[in-house]
């Protein structure tokens, strides 16, 4: 055993993963999440139980509440966030769209101004333009380098409805002072909405404590959902009343057993659903929030520092003709680390063939996803290697 992997104190927990036949380095927790053993049980049993047991009647014995009660545990454990705030269900896409419509639907007069960062990750810039053809809102871009509360603070102003930003930038990895940026963007008089994607279940962002408005993240990375799993959706509890979002589905509204004409949206975060609960989607969340709750955001927190510390230090002796683009400042890194050369391209396939799993981003990168309670620093030793070996063929 590597001896980082020795003295680690949240090593144990990779037991609880699925093993991979014939992988020898997963790092591409960034994008898909390992599976965890009593997930793969509990949706067997609940296909068995109480789908196949129960049948239609499992909606009036706890499933339409599932959503808010995993909602209400994912803020407790994972987001910081007091019950009553997150919902869990559709996805990072729709969820945008919801919230960003509803933020926009309620500015001020002559707000009209939405701010999002060049270089975010393309779901959040398309919908952002597809909103602003819908509305007339003028899209405002902060066009380089990373997001720092600067760069913020020079693009917002009276105009400014929305900022639109991403806690951890999907390609190299940048961590936002996510306190700092939205104390800035309150003090201009707008809304921010923050994308977790990248953050949620290996940074501790606390959203009440930061007074963060809304926020959207997938459960398909960090907390191990699976493909397709749903997002989560934060509303702060200010906002729930003044809010109003625009997909207006029957189970969002006040009372849809009785079949009403016209639609009055629930209290509350329950209404911000809309169609009908993905229930299948949504069980291995429960796991991945449990085995949180137990290893605790902090410890995971420093494993991630140290992977991806690890992974720098291997990349610099053993990779010299690679670029770093991901931050040495462990305060300023999140979970993954970016490495860029023009050969990566050609060798992904290779790399693939030998179990070892990266993933690319265009035009030159390799991303090294480190998911702390599935990642080894044997893994990652293993990782960068292989990718050395690969670029000397």
């Amino acid at each position: 055993m590597h001896p980082l992997d020795q003295n680690d104190p949240l090593a144990h927990f990779r037991q609880r993963f699925v093993a991979a036949p014939g992988i020898v380095a997963y790092l591409d927790g960034n994008s898909l999440g390992r599976p965890l053993t009593a997930s793969v049980e509990r949706v067997a049993a609940f296909a068995t139980g109480r789908w196949g047991g129960r049948l239609i009647r499992g909606w009036d014995e706890g499933w339409l509440d599932l959503p808010l009660m995993i909602g209400d545990e994912l803020g407790r454990v994972v987001l910081g966030a007091k019950e009553g705030q997150v919902a869990i269900g559709d996805s990072t896409t729709v969820l945008l769209y919801k919230l960003i419509r509803a933020a926009i639907s309620a500015a001020e007069p002559g707000r009209d101004e939405i701010v999002i960062d060049r270089d975010d990750f393309p779901t959040d810039r398309y919908v952002l333009e597809g909103i602003a053809a819908e509305t007339g809102c003028r899209l405002r871009w902060i066009s380089e380098g990373d997001v720092t509360p600067a760069r913020v603070e020079q693009i917002v102003g009276a105009r400014t409805a929305l900022v639109v930003l991403s806690s951890i930038a999907y390609r190299s990895g940048y961590l936002a002072d996510v306190g700092a940026i939205t104390d800035i963007v309150h003090d201009a008089g707008a809304l921010i909405l923050w994308d977790l994607c990248h953050s949620a279940g290996v940074v501790d962002i606390p959203l009440d404590a930061l007074g963060v408005d809304l926020a959207v993240g997938c459960s398909y990375k960090y907390l191990n959902g699976g493909p397709g799993a749903p997002a989560f959706a934060y509303v702060r509890s200010e906002h729930q009343q003044r809010l109003r979002q625009p997909i207006q589905g029957w189970l969002g509204s006040r009372k849809p057993f009785e079949m009403g004409q016209g639609y009055e949206p629930a209290e509350g975060i329950r209404g911000f659903l809309s169609g009908t609960p993905p229930i299948i989607g949504m069980l291995p969340l429960q796991d991945t929030i449990a085995l949180i709750a137990e290893a605790g955001l902090a410890g995971i927190r420093a494993k991630s520092i140290a992977l991806t510390e690890y992974a720098i230090e291997l990349a610099d002796a053993r990779l010299p003709s690679a670029t770093l683009s991901t931050p040495r400042d462990p305060e300023r890194r999140g979970s993954h680390v970016t490495l860029d050369h023009p050969a990566f391209e050609g060798i992904m396939a290779r790399l693939w063939e030998r179990g070892v799993i990266p993933d690319f981003r265009r035009p030159t990168g390799i991303r090294l996803g480190l998911s702390p309670l599935s990642t080894s620093f044997e893994e990652v030793e293993r990782g960068i290697d292989a990718i050395a070996e690969e670029l000397t063929h």
